[in-house]
């Protein structure tokens, strides 16, 4: 599965929409099926009646599947996700349908994203043909900062967002967007954040936000990591490094000043959550970080909402990408070359309820030159070619 030359396999991108109930995805689904530009793209969601297409001229229909002038493919779910994308596929390849060339996956409004992107990488047949773009998560303007006060979820589908659109800006004052915003940002500093109206965006800026940039028909990882938007989080709290170390910043008052808050709030769910960035300078030991790895997913997985790294592995001289989600990790991909003259490894993380100093030390513990400081290896691979378990 390592994409050695840089070519990446010829699999279809899948893009998940998720937010919470009431945030817009019907809205935004629904104009984004009429855009002549999702031509060739099939859209899993779970109710046709849900997305509005009543308003939209429909072309074909079966028992499952709805074709829409504007080229889009829409399928319902009725039983399990994996049942459903293989189909999807099956038909693809038979010729049923359209050759559809995305997917885009609508969650329901209370749905935690992570068994989805589980699903994506877990699967065989799923990983053979398909790949993940990224995540979309639309944010109510008006009602978000409520409902993540109040919803541990909805600050989830923030954390794991490769993309933040905040959705009825026309309805919500400037100050209230920015102060939104602010906390956005502190929650995942790497999302770009794209405020919409009425649904309206264009699917250029919501798409390709994954390792592979189709339009430069390469790996992008600088694009794809964006380790300067963690640093530049810590610079924004007044510290003058990158290497992880918690300074306190779970107290609620770090907030109250940003949005209105109750300055003693110690509780709202936000405040779980950690975004950092780990750099190593010295190559790493691609088995030492495998057993890391695997002590972190076994025994903090479910806190590990989202991790991107870029490594030196020593042996390799080119660098090696990893990305996980929770306690599964895509398989690592090596890269045809650096993207610049920077050497150093770096690892990009947010979790939830794991400060970055226990990740930090946990981490050194594992590549640090102290023989008595490593676990008992176990089998692991020689190379990141043979994957991270």
């Amino acid at each position: 599965m390592s994409e050695r030359d840089g070519t990446p396999p010829e699999r279809l991108p899948v893009s998940i929409i998720t937010g919470f109930l009431g945030s817009g995805k019907t809205t935004l689904l629904k104009h984004l099926l009429a855009h002549p530009d999702m031509g060739e793209t099939a859209v899993v969601i779970n109710e046709f009646g849900e997305t509005g297409l009543d308003h939209l001229l429909v072309e074909k229909a079966d028992d499952d599947t709805v074709l829409l002038s504007s080229g889009c493919l829409c399928c319902t779910v009725r039983g399990d996700l994996i049942d459903a994308l293989r189909r999807l596929f099956r038909r693809r390849h038979k010729g049923e349908i359209p050759a559809f060339r995305r997917v885009v996956i609508e969650t329901t409004g209370l749905a935690d994203p992570a068994p989805i992107l589980h699903t994506l990488m877990q699967d065989p047949v799923l990983t053979a043909v398909y790949r993940l773009d990224g995540i979309i998560t639309t944010v109510d303007a008006v009602n978000g900062q409520d409902q993540m006060d109040r919803q541990a979820e909805s600050v989830k589908q923030v954390a794991v967002a490769d993309r933040l659109l905040l959705t009825k800006c026309d309805l919500a004052g400037e100050a209230a967007l920015q102060a939104l915003e602010a906390r956005l940002r502190k929650i995942n500093p790497a999302a770009p954040i794209l405020r919409v109206a009425h649904g309206r965006i264009d699917p250029g800026q919501l798409f390709n936000a994954g390792l592979y940039n189709p339009e430069s028909k390469s790996l992008d990882v600088q694009r794809w990591l964006r380790e300067e938007a963690y640093a530049d989080q810590r610079h924004g709290h007044g510290h003058g490094h990158d290497h992880g170390h918690d300074h306190g910043h779970d107290h609620g008052h770090d907030h109250g000043d940003d949005h209105g808050h109750d300055p003693l709030d110690r509780n709202r769910h936000d405040d779980h959550i950690r975004a950092f960035c780990i750099t190593r300078d010295a190559p790493i030991d691609w088995q030492r970080f495998c057993n890391w790895i695997d002590m972190l997913t076994a025994t903090r997985g479910a806190g590990l909402l989202r991790m991107k790294g870029l490594l030196n592995v020593a042996g390799e001289a080119a660098p090696v990408a990893v990305h996980g989600v929770q306690h599964l990790f895509h398989p690592p991909v090596v890269l045809p070359a650096w993207p610049d003259g920077d050497r150093r490894s770096r690892i990009v993380l947010i979790t939830r309820d794991i400060p970055a100093a226990t990740i930090e030390e946990s981490l050194a513990a594992f590549l640090g030159d102290d023989a008595a400081a490593q676990p008992a290896a176990e089998a692991r691979p020689e190379s990141p070619t043979s994957g991270v378990k």
